[in-house]
């Protein structure tokens, strides 16, 4: 029983997705495995999640942006502070890994406001460059309106616009692999 208990956890055990060489993205259960974070040199970690740490957070440098994965979170007001957080630990040598519950949602957001800002990458360029980093990647509606904005704000112009598709306003990076789809 105990080896497949183990075996089952080596397949689904989390891992980092890296983003840039200074930059990380992951799940809630993998910000807290210690070897991880040694492996990939993090001395900074950004939560994104309503939980703060448990007991002692395991870095030297701790951000807790507790919000909900819900469309009117205003996720956008910390675009430039977790942005200009990550190149400043990036600028002193360290590394940063940004984690939400799943790494797909709240976590990824941050990371290409991140993009955009400090790699001066368009919205559709840091959506297909984290989407190569991390596949399932999948900022919720309202994160998505959020991140149009912010390319707007910083470009003055959008690469990346909401559409309406059979499944109702999606992004149109998503136009087609949602085409086909039915609603329910």
């Amino acid at each position: 029983m105990n080896a497949t208990i183990s075996k089952r956890r080596s397949r689904t055990h989390p891992r980092f997705s890296k983003v840039t060489e200074s930059l990380y993205l992951s799940n809630k259960e993998a910000a807290y495995n210690r070897t991880l974070l040694h492996a990939h040199r993090i001395t900074c970690v950004i939560n994104v999640t309503l939980e703060g740490p448990v007991g002692v957070p395991p870095v030297p440098e701790y951000l807790h942006v507790p919000l909900e994965d819900v469309p009117e979170t205003p996720l956008r007001d910390y675009f430039t502070t977790v942005a200009d957080k990550i190149h400043e630990i990036e600028a002193n040598g360290g590394c940063t890994l940004v984690h939400c519950v799943a790494g797909i949602s709240r976590s990824a957001t941050l990371c290409l406001a991140y993009l955009m800002k400090h790699r001066a990458m368009t919205l559709l360029e840091a959506h297909i460059h984290l989407k190569k980093c991390r596949p399932f990647i999948e900022p919720n509606i309202g994160f998505w309106g959020q991140l149009i904005g912010y390319e707007q704000e910083l470009y003055g112009e959008n690469t990346v616009h909401l559409i309406t598709s059979p499944i109702g306003i999606i992004p149109s990076v998503s136009k087609e692999r949602t085409k086909n789809m039915i609603p329910l």
